[in-house]
């Protein structure tokens, strides 16, 4: 299931970057890509960039059916604190991580450990 997770983020990098996007061929933002790579439907499209609550948002990732992970594996969900109230989501892959990069207008594999600091990690259950 996690090698699932982490080819399917994989699989969306390259696609550019967009704001609400759900569609690789037209643009993903974090909540798109995660909802892609573990094959989720229905996530929210109507919250602002910036001023989220990580609680609210761990409360929608446990009501997807996740759970919490230590957030060093692969196929891990992590909800990151990119500063000045903006929160992040990206996919581990056990060498790095994918992500919707705002800055590189794109969907990235970075190796190593993210900079910003982890708030929580969560992962299929089972």
């Amino acid at each position: 299931m996690r090698g699932d997770v982490v080819a399917r983020a994989r699989g969306c990098v390259g696609a550019r970057f967009r704001v609400h996007g759900r569609d690789p061929a037209f643009g993903l933002d974090c909540v798109g890509l995660v909802g892609i790579a573990f094959a989720r439907t229905g996530l929210p499209a109507d919250y602002a960039v910036r001023g989220g609550s990580a609680p609210a948002v761990a409360a929608a990732i446990g009501r997807a059916g996740l759970v919490a992970a230590g957030g060093d594996a692969a196929g891990d969900l992590l909800l990151l604190d990119c500063g000045a109230g903006q929160l992040h989501l990206a996919v581990g892959t056990g060498a790095g991580f994918v992500h919707a990069d705002a800055k590189l207008r794109r969907v990235v594999e970075v190796p190593g450990r993210p900079a910003w600091p982890l708030l929580g990690a969560w992962a299929e259950a089972g």
